[in-house]
């Protein structure tokens, strides 16, 4: 199984040792929307750190075989910028959704809103496509969305139960 380790908020990131597999890390970025007034709202909401809600959470990995290579995995429509995803996010309904779980590679961790919250000694990608093979994939705003993915995910890699919450006390804190 995975350990369980509780790293502060933004903690300085280092490469995973030879001890460990991978790394786990929690990341937020600004939710989209459809360009023009929606999009400026919830960019500007995101950059003043105005609500943990108006956020778009994921999870990457750095293992030790390739150091230079982040791993993302998250939970979101395919067209995030669609009208009807944002009819149906604000009436509470199923988002249509096409492809729901991404992986992708990134060169680099993001800068800013991105937490170590663990380390594991498993196949990353194996545990993920086990994780998404059993997810349900209606998303649903509140109920069933990137939040209880991540936090479903992070459960999975690293045992640590409710991780966003423990990153949203944290946050609350340095305020």
């Amino acid at each position: 199984m995975c350990g369980v380790g509780l790293i502060v908020a933004n903690s300085i990131v280092t490469p995973p040792s030879p001890a460990r597999r991978s790394d786990v890390f929690v990341a937020a970025v600004p939710l989209r929307a459809t360009k023009g007034p929606p999009q400026l709202v919830l960019s500007t909401a995101y950059s003043l750190n105005l609500s943990w809600d108006l956020q778009h959470f994921m999870v990457l990995s750095i293992s030790i075989h390739l150091p230079s290579q982040v791993l993302v995995f998250d939970f979101q429509p395919q067209d995030t910028e669609s009208i009807s995803v944002a009819l149906a996010a604000l009436s509470g309904r199923k988002i249509p959704v096409l492809r729901t779980m991404r992986t992708r590679k990134m060169k680099n961790l993001p800068k800013m809103r991105c937490w170590r919250v663990g380390s594991c000694n498993v196949d990353v990608e194996e545990v993920m496509r086990k994780f998404n093979s059993s997810w349900d994939t209606d998303l649903i705003v509140g109920l069933h969305d990137c939040r209880h993915y991540t936090n479903g995910l992070v459960e999975c890699l690293t045992g640590e139960k409710h991780v966003l919450d423990r990153l949203r006390r944290s946050q609350k804190s340095v305020v």
